[in-house]
């Protein structure tokens, strides 16, 4: 029987190396049905906002798998891009993506006899990819970095589960939390209260400036990596880097629903309809979605024909011997087919699976699921943080402020650009037109929501409150961050 999925095949050079990859499945006799669907840059030029027509979303939603060439979002038009939005909307919470070195690919690793075999593990639904962004004055804009329980235990556990499937024996949670304490600190938290329930492997963390850094110097001491969205967008380019380029970094977006399988590589306009492009990041991909799918033999031909292909020295123009000439995109694909059935010398794949294999037949959920982690814990108001915009001095700020003081608030600070300025600061630091004013509770009192709007509206009668945000207390966990110098 044939599985049927979605297919669509992309813009600029994605047609060419979708077809390739087809043909390679074709010859290998892979058992699927494709059904196109219309997605892409065309599309957002017709006048679909997000660049897919509803027959698409409808057959993908239908269908639960999407395999998609690179696309392209218009750049000046004020709509979101058509990867992220695909990912976020059918909620693939885990990006995962395979670094691993590959025969006849030189890189400076490669040529120093270091081997890597690594995985990055991306959530990828949430942080600064929500995209949820506002000018609070005309010098000052704020970006919500959102970060929740929920959305990291599924990205977290997915990684220990992929790790565990794959013979791992460590997986590290890569981190800003020294910094980013609440949201950072939330998803660190989170990655070891998870990691009490595999005890097999050795969970670790590392700050993601020196991950990166460790990385580009000895890579061989990671097998693999879970990290936030854009802190995982990075490295996991950064990895490209490290086995010959974004052209052999394949990408796997997964969910409980719908899963999307992708190159993550540009569209390269520049050499579209010129049959040169080079096929190998969306036939990774393909091979990921094979074993994601169950059909792990067929992906285990592939990548070792693949695999032997590369290591006899056929390449197309973007990689490998310059003295060897290069193949197009067709005589590329050709050259993988003819070797089905072959095994590589070093570096062979192996039937078993080592990806999630869909067990999910139905998979059509009737409303959206929501998700509270704890939905009877204890909360209290303890204040409130005004951001308004001003020119005034820090002391003259703090008299407007004190004066709109009532019974049940007592002031506490004044930041600028998270550093506080009152009661406290320096003369030196540099000023922008937004302050953050934080009030407190009073000693004995309860606050509720009425209250807290209450003083910023008194607050407003002399300032421009820009935004308003309370300040929680979560059992006995203090939902709100110090500023700088408090």
């Amino acid at each position: 029987m044939k599985t049927k999925i979605a297919v669509a095949k992309g813009d600029g050079i994605g047609p060419e190396i979708m077809d390739a990859v087809l043909r390679i499945f074709e010859a290998n006799e892979v058992p699927l049905e494709y059904e196109f669907v219309e997605m892409g840059k065309s599309y957002f030029d017709a006048g679909h906002s997000t660049g897919m027509t509803e027959a698409a979303k409808a057959t993908i939603e239908n269908l639960g798998i999407l395999f998609k060439g690179p696309m392209e979002t218009p750049k000046g038009k004020g709509v979101k891009s058509i990867n992220v939005t695909a990912r976020k909307v059918w909620n693939t919470y885990a990006n995962q993506r395979d670094f691993r070195s590959l025969n006849g690919v030189q890189t400076v690793f490669s040529k120093a006899g270091v081997s890597i075999n690594l995985t990055i593990i991306r959530e990828n639904i949430e942080d600064t990819y929500g995209g949820i962004e506002h000018m609070m004055t005309n010098d000052v804009a704020v970006g919500r970095r959102i970060i929740t329980r929920p959305g990291s235990a599924q990205v977290i556990r997915y990684a220990f589960e992929m790790a565990r499937r794959k013979g791992y024996k460590k997986l590290a949670c890569g981190h800003k939390a020294n910094i980013m304490k609440l949201t950072d600190g939330l998803f660190l938290e989170t990655f070891y209260e998870i990691a009490k329930e595999y005890p097999d492997l050795q969970a670790s963390d590392i700050i993601v400036d020196d991950l990166c850094m460790k990385l580009v110097s000895h890579p061989e001491m990671f097998q693999s990596i879970v990290l936030t969205n854009l802190q995982g967008d990075i490295v996991s380019d950064l990895c490209a880097g490290l086995v010959g380029g974004l052209g052999f970094a394949p990408s796997a977006n997964i969910g409980d629903n719908i899963s999307i399988f992708e190159a993550v590589h540009g569209t390269a306009p520049d050499i579209a309809g010129r049959n040169i492009a080079n096929p190998t990041a969306l036939l990774l991909s393909g091979i990921s979605m094979l074993r994601y799918l169950g059909l792990t033999a067929n992906a285990a031909t592939i990548e070792n024909a693949l695999l032997y292909t590369l290591e006899k020295g056929v390449h197309t123009g973007d990689f490998g011997d310059r003295s060897v000439p290069s193949k197009n995109t067709s005589e590329f694909a050709d050259c993988i087919i003819a070797n089905l059935g072959k095994h590589p010398v070093q570096g062979g794949a192996f039937s078993q699976p080592n990806f999630e294999c869909k067990t999910n037949a139905d998979f059509h959920p009737s409303e959206n699921k929501i998700t509270v982690s704890q939905p009877d814990i204890e909360e209290e108001i303890l204040g409130v943080d005004v951001f308004v915009e001003s020119t005034l001095q820090p002391a003259q700020l703090a008299e407007v402020a004190q004066s709109k003081l009532n019974d049940k608030f007592k002031l506490i600070m004044i930041s600028n650009r998270g550093t506080q300025v009152w009661p406290t600061g320096s003369v030196y630091t540099e000023l922008v037109n937004q302050f953050r004013i934080r009030y407190e509770k009073a000693d004995g009192i309860e606050l509720n929501q009425k209250d807290v709007f209450n003083i910023a509206a008194d607050v407003s009668d002399a300032l421009k409150v820009c935004s308003v945000e309370f300040l929680m207390k979560f059992g006995d966990k203090i939902g709100y961050s110090l500023a700088q110098g408090q």
